[in-house]
């Protein structure tokens, strides 16, 4: 029985005071919810802040990103050790937001500015694995834009992605990822993937993984959808069965929201 996860992306919102509100908010009102590991990702500038609001749960902390070395002239960067250090447990990888795959960018958002998120599979993998050995959780990412699923091209595009993540990792490190299926059209969009086609999506991550691992590893390891997930979608994702939790956007910034969500999975999972 794969326990689910719900772990709110904060994405580039909450400065500090609003970050120790929400996180106490999401904290008082999840203390009590059994069968669903909550995961709280803020901005790097609120993860201490949230540490201390989070301090005596069992919700864990997680960053947005990171870069491969454990230090050195990497302006801007984050390393695992400094992530430890603040506490987190958890690390999205290769978001599509980190690979300049924006689901609907601003006109003047070209190709040349999108080079500044620069996430491609290799530097996706060269993370994975320095998460892994810093003892952080890489929660990976990885969908299809909408022009790729309209050509046919989301199973290509997907099994892909996790190809390249694996490549040259070991079952046991396999094993302590989590995945997370974003469809990049429905990410911040309000759109969101049918619960049956997000579920048989995620069921081909799972048989590429039996294929490039084993069929015990891919039974394990937990894969969460991305891409609206809301109080009114909530229940008949978490009905599917590959579906194991959330990594949620906007219904992560209201704990109300959120701890609906976290229900919800519990709820359903659980029976």
């Amino acid at each position: 029985m794969r326990t689910p996860i719900m772990a709110g992306n904060w994405k580039m919102n909450c400065d500090n005071p609003q970050a120790e509100q929400l996180a106490s908010a999401i904290a008082e009102q999840a203390g009590d919810i059994e069968g669903c590991e909550v995961i709280i990702c803020p901005p790097f500038t609120a993860l201490t802040t949230v540490a201390d609001a989070l301090s005596g749960t069992d919700i864990a902390l997680g960053a947005q990103n990171m870069f491969w070395e454990e230090k050195g002239a990497y302006t801007g960067e984050i390393s695992g050790p400094m992530l430890r250090s603040c506490g987190c447990e958890y690390v999205i990888i290769g978001h599509s937001e980190r690979r300049g795959r924006f689901g609907s960018p601003d006109e003047d958002f070209t190709a040349e500015l999108q080079k500044v998120f620069g996430d491609t599979d290799a530097s996706v993998n060269r993370k994975i694995k320095a998460a892994l050995s810093y003892d952080l959780t890489p929660i990976v990412c990885g969908g299809e834009l909408l022009a790729e699923r309209q050509t046919g091209q989301t199973d290509t595009v997907v099994k892909g992605q996790v190809e390249a993540a694996i490549e040259g990792l070991s079952a046991d490190q396999v094993s302590r990822i989590v995945f997370a299926y974003e469809p990049v059209w429905a990410i911040g969009t309000g759109e969101v993937c049918e619960a049956d086609e997000a579920n048989r999506v995620i069921r081909l991550i799972r048989q590429t993984l039996a294929e490039a691992v084993s069929e015990e590893v891919a039974a394990q390891v937990r894969i969460l959808y991305g891409g609206s997930v809301k109080p009114a979608n909530v229940r008949g994702l978490m009905e599917q069965s590959e579906i194991d939790g959330g990594l949620v956007g906007g219904a992560a910034l209201q704990a109300d929201s959120f701890c609906e969500l976290i229900e919800v999975a519990a709820e359903i999972k659980r029976n």
